[in-house]
């Protein structure tokens, strides 16, 4: 392949993060500190948990479930890591309000508050994409590219940045869902959050099967695009009820 499949790979999973970035995350300083220390905060945990299973690597690709305790204890452990950064905003949104009290300044915004839960959920699925699809790029900007036995209908590199958009997606969205779940305390949201995740890493596991990426990328994107509709639901409705 050549410099401009590798940029196009980099473009596909990331370019609508970038897109939002510029469009609404940049017109905020604080919103941009939030984006970078979300990414920086998923990216620690992505490697801590990288850390703990390389313990129990090499782990046989030919059987699956070890890859299922895996996701699921990835998930597990990221999810919680979220329930943190909600307490942390949380703590910082209080000292925030009380800030703008003293100075007789209006507390902050609905708007404000799905604002900063959105550039957090950007953060998340930026540092996703970096650490699942961005670091592998560096062989497709050489003069070939790479199958894989179980998907040699599609690139390897393409494959990695297809799924890549459809957790950026997922996890953008998913910080929007869970933020306003646990305002609220919206039993609902808060489970339906860990549940897409965890689903969704579940379903990458079909592609261990011969063809399994025909399948997977599909129901992947499924996840996403409910996940999505879910979250633009719950912010209309908020945004309707604050309007009334």
């Amino acid at each position: 392949m050549t410099v401009a499949a590798g940029i196009g790979y980099a473009l596909l999973a990331l370019g609508p993060s970038l897109s939002l970035f510029i469009s609404v995350i940049s017109k905020k300083p604080f919103l941009i500190l939030t984006v970078l220390s979300s990414t920086l905060l998923w990216l620690m945990s992505l490697i801590v948990l990288a850390g703990v299973w390389r313990a129990f690597l090499p782990l046989k690709s030919t059987t699956w479930w070890p890859f299922a305790i895996l996701i699921l204890t990835s998930v597990s452990f990221q999810e919680g890591l979220r329930i943190l950064f909600w307490k942390v905003y949380k703590r910082l949104e209080d000292i925030l309000d009380a800030f703008a009290d003293r100075l007789a300044k209006p507390r902050l915004f609905l708007t404000d508050k799905m604002l900063i839960a959105l550039a957090g959920g950007l953060g998340h699925g930026v540092a996703h994409a970096v650490f699942f699809c961005i670091s592998l790029l560096t062989p497709a900007f050489g003069p070939a590219t790479f199958f894989v036995d179980k998907c040699s209908q599609l690139p390897f590199f393409l494959v990695s940045a297809i799924i890549a958009l459809a957790f950026v997606t997922i996890h953008t969205c998913s910080m929007v869902i869970a933020f306003n779940g646990y305002a609220e305390g919206n039993k609902v949201d808060q489970y339906f959050v860990p549940a897409v995740h965890l689903v969704a890493g579940m379903v990458t596991l079909v592609n261990f099967a011969s063809g399994g990426c025909v399948v997977g990328i599909p129901l992947l994107y499924f996840m996403a695009i409910l996940t999505l509709l879910h979250c633009g639901k719950m912010v209309w409705r908020r945004l309707s009820e604050t309007r009334q």
